[in-house]
């Protein structure tokens, strides 16, 4: 018989290396009143890939390497809605060859535990061939602050 995973529980900002503020759009809102859950993974990318371009390792228009998500998941604990500003919380929980396993987690502006977290997998692959390469050394270094 096989154990049943722990059920997850919201983190404190301290789980966290960076942060990145995101403000919320009225459209973010669906039917319900709070951010539908399909922005959630929106942020996921905004908060990592805008904190690698400020870093100066992620070159979007012409880098020869991109990386493409391959798995993404998220909990969710409380309802975001407009207008809030977001603070998204990124660390990397693991580093391999060629690929990168992000976790973020998104709090309500000064909030001490977040409202929701998630992951997602990066592989990193030649733009051109879209075939997996080693992390660049310059990307590798700015991941391994974030563990």
């Amino acid at each position: 018989m096989t154990a049943t995973p722990a059920k997850p529980v919201p983190e404190a900002r301290a789980a966290y290396r960076a942060f990145r503020p995101i403000t919320t759009r009225w459209m973010d809102n669906d039917v319900y009143g709070h951010v539908n859950n399909v922005v959630y993974y929106s942020w996921f990318d905004t908060a990592v890939n805008a904190y690698l371009i400020e870093q100066g390792v992620l070159d979007i228009h012409a880098g020869a390497t991109i990386g493409l998500v391959i798995e993404t998941q998220c909990n969710y604990f409380q309802s975001l809605a407009f207008p809030q500003t977001i603070e998204a919380g990124i660390r990397v929980a693991k580093l391999g060859k060629s690929s990168v396993r992000y976790e973020v987690g998104l709090f309500a502006q000064g909030e001490p535990l977040c409202a929701a977290k998630g992951h997602f997998v990066h592989v990193y692959v030649d733009r051109e061939t879209r075939r997996p390469v080693e992390l660049p050394s310059a990307l590798r270094t700015v991941l391994e602050t974030l563990q």
